[in-house]
Protein backbone atom coordinates (compact mmCIF):
# COMPACT_ATOMS: atom_id res chain seq x y z
CA UNK A 1 0.00 0.00 0.00
CA UNK A 2 1.89 3.34 -1.08
CA UNK A 3 1.73 6.44 1.17
CA UNK A 4 -1.23 8.10 -1.08
CA UNK A 5 -3.75 5.30 -0.31
CA UNK A 6 -3.01 5.47 3.38
CA UNK A 7 -5.84 5.86 5.67
CA UNK A 8 -5.19 8.79 8.08
CA UNK A 9 -5.41 6.45 10.86
CA UNK A 10 -2.57 4.29 9.85
CA UNK A 11 -0.26 7.20 9.52
CA UNK A 12 -1.12 8.35 12.56
CA UNK A 13 -0.24 5.26 14.19
CA UNK A 14 2.84 4.90 12.29
CA UNK A 15 4.11 8.15 13.88
CA UNK A 16 2.57 7.23 17.42
CA UNK A 17 5.58 3.90 16.83
CA UNK A 18 8.05 6.02 15.72
CA UNK A 19 7.41 8.68 18.80
CA UNK A 20 6.95 5.93 20.97
CA UNK A 21 10.70 4.30 19.65
CA UNK A 22 12.20 7.77 20.42
CA UNK A 23 10.84 8.24 23.79
CA UNK A 24 11.99 4.92 24.96
CA UNK A 25 15.41 4.89 22.98
CA UNK A 26 16.64 7.80 23.55
CA UNK A 27 14.82 10.67 25.50
CA UNK A 28 13.93 8.56 28.93
CA UNK A 29 16.91 7.09 29.22
CA UNK A 30 18.81 11.01 29.00
CA UNK A 31 16.72 12.35 31.30
CA UNK A 32 16.92 9.41 33.78
CA UNK A 33 20.52 9.27 33.51
CA UNK A 34 20.40 12.94 34.55
CA UNK A 35 18.43 12.36 37.62
CA UNK A 36 21.02 9.16 38.61
CA UNK A 37 23.82 11.96 37.95
CA UNK A 38 22.34 14.54 39.77
CA UNK A 39 21.87 12.55 42.89
CA UNK A 40 24.65 11.03 43.07
CA UNK A 41 25.99 14.42 42.95
CA UNK A 42 23.75 16.16 45.28
CA UNK A 43 24.28 12.65 47.78
CA UNK A 44 28.24 13.16 47.67
CA UNK A 45 28.30 16.69 48.33
CA UNK A 46 30.38 16.79 44.51
CA UNK A 47 27.62 19.29 43.60
CA UNK A 48 27.86 22.13 46.19
CA UNK A 49 31.44 22.10 45.71
CA UNK A 50 30.82 22.47 41.83
CA UNK A 51 28.49 24.58 42.13
CA UNK A 52 31.19 26.69 44.88
CA UNK A 53 34.32 26.98 42.18
CA UNK A 54 32.65 27.07 39.18
CA UNK A 55 29.11 28.72 40.18
CA UNK A 56 30.86 32.08 39.98
CA UNK A 57 30.12 31.86 36.24
CA UNK A 58 26.04 31.75 36.84
CA UNK A 59 26.04 34.81 39.47
CA UNK A 60 25.89 37.63 37.11
CA UNK A 61 22.81 35.85 35.94
CA UNK A 62 20.92 35.96 39.12
CA UNK A 63 21.53 32.16 39.46
CA UNK A 64 23.22 29.85 41.86
CA UNK A 65 26.11 28.25 41.30
CA UNK A 66 24.63 24.32 40.93
CA UNK A 67 22.50 25.66 37.72
CA UNK A 68 25.84 25.45 36.04
CA UNK A 69 25.17 21.32 35.84
CA UNK A 70 21.44 22.55 33.88
CA UNK A 71 23.73 24.51 31.56
CA UNK A 72 26.59 21.57 31.20
CA UNK A 73 23.93 18.73 30.48
CA UNK A 74 22.53 20.63 27.66
CA UNK A 75 25.99 20.32 25.67
CA UNK A 76 24.99 16.75 26.25
CA UNK A 77 21.49 15.95 25.96
CA UNK A 78 18.33 18.43 26.08
CA UNK A 79 16.57 15.65 27.69
CA UNK A 80 18.83 15.24 30.58
CA UNK A 81 19.42 18.60 31.14
CA UNK A 82 15.54 18.90 31.20
CA UNK A 83 16.33 16.14 33.38
CA UNK A 84 18.82 17.64 35.73
CA UNK A 85 16.72 21.20 36.31
CA UNK A 86 13.83 19.24 37.47
CA UNK A 87 16.07 17.47 40.17
CA UNK A 88 17.17 20.19 40.72
CA UNK A 89 13.72 22.03 41.00
CA UNK A 90 12.86 19.12 43.14
CA UNK A 91 15.86 20.02 45.69
CA UNK A 92 14.50 23.16 46.17
CA UNK A 93 18.25 24.92 44.18
CA UNK A 94 15.59 26.33 41.45
CA UNK A 95 12.59 28.03 41.49
CA UNK A 96 10.64 29.28 38.36
CA UNK A 97 12.54 32.75 37.80
CA UNK A 98 15.73 30.07 37.52
CA UNK A 99 14.00 27.88 35.14
CA UNK A 100 13.04 30.86 32.82
CA UNK A 101 16.19 32.26 32.76
CA UNK A 102 18.08 28.80 32.01
CA UNK A 103 15.39 27.96 29.37
CA UNK A 104 17.04 30.24 26.49
CA UNK A 105 20.26 28.56 28.03
CA UNK A 106 19.61 25.38 27.34
CA UNK A 107 17.70 26.28 23.84
CA UNK A 108 20.53 27.38 23.00
CA UNK A 109 23.54 24.49 23.16
CA UNK A 110 20.85 21.71 23.84
CA UNK A 111 23.17 18.54 22.62
CA UNK A 112 26.05 20.25 20.64
CA UNK A 113 27.73 17.67 21.45
CA UNK A 114 25.34 14.89 19.44
CA UNK A 115 24.63 17.35 16.31
CA UNK A 116 28.59 17.86 16.51
CA UNK A 117 28.85 14.25 14.76
CA UNK A 118 25.29 13.90 13.25
CA UNK A 119 26.02 17.03 11.52
CA UNK A 120 29.11 18.51 11.35
CA UNK A 121 31.11 15.21 11.17
CA UNK A 122 28.85 14.05 8.14
CA UNK A 123 29.34 17.27 6.45
CA UNK A 124 33.12 16.55 6.63
CA UNK A 125 33.69 20.03 8.88
CA UNK A 126 37.05 20.44 10.25
CA UNK A 127 37.55 19.92 14.26
CA UNK A 128 39.63 22.61 14.09
CA UNK A 129 36.17 25.08 13.96
CA UNK A 130 34.53 22.79 16.48
CA UNK A 131 36.01 24.87 19.39
CA UNK A 132 35.10 28.08 17.41
CA UNK A 133 31.16 26.57 16.46
CA UNK A 134 31.18 25.51 20.85
CA UNK A 135 32.04 28.94 21.44
CA UNK A 136 29.50 30.88 19.74
CA UNK A 137 26.94 28.72 21.23
CA UNK A 138 28.21 29.23 24.63
CA UNK A 139 28.14 33.17 24.08
CA UNK A 140 25.19 33.47 22.22
CA UNK A 141 23.27 31.17 25.26
CA UNK A 142 25.09 33.25 27.88
CA UNK A 143 24.06 36.38 26.39
CA UNK A 144 20.15 35.36 26.12
CA UNK A 145 20.13 34.08 29.92
CA UNK A 146 21.43 37.48 30.49
CA UNK A 147 18.67 39.41 28.49
CA UNK A 148 16.41 36.96 30.43
CA UNK A 149 17.50 37.88 33.75
CA UNK A 150 16.47 41.63 33.02
CA UNK A 151 13.41 41.09 31.04
CA UNK A 152 11.63 38.90 34.49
Amino acid sequence: MSSQNKLITDIFIDGAKKGWNIAINSTVPNVLMAFVIIYMLNTSGLLKIFGEYLGFIMVPLGLPGESIAVFLAAFLSWGGAAGVLVALVQEGVLNAQHIAILIPGMALVGSTVQYMGRILGVLGVPGKHYLILFGICIINAYLAMLVMRFVI
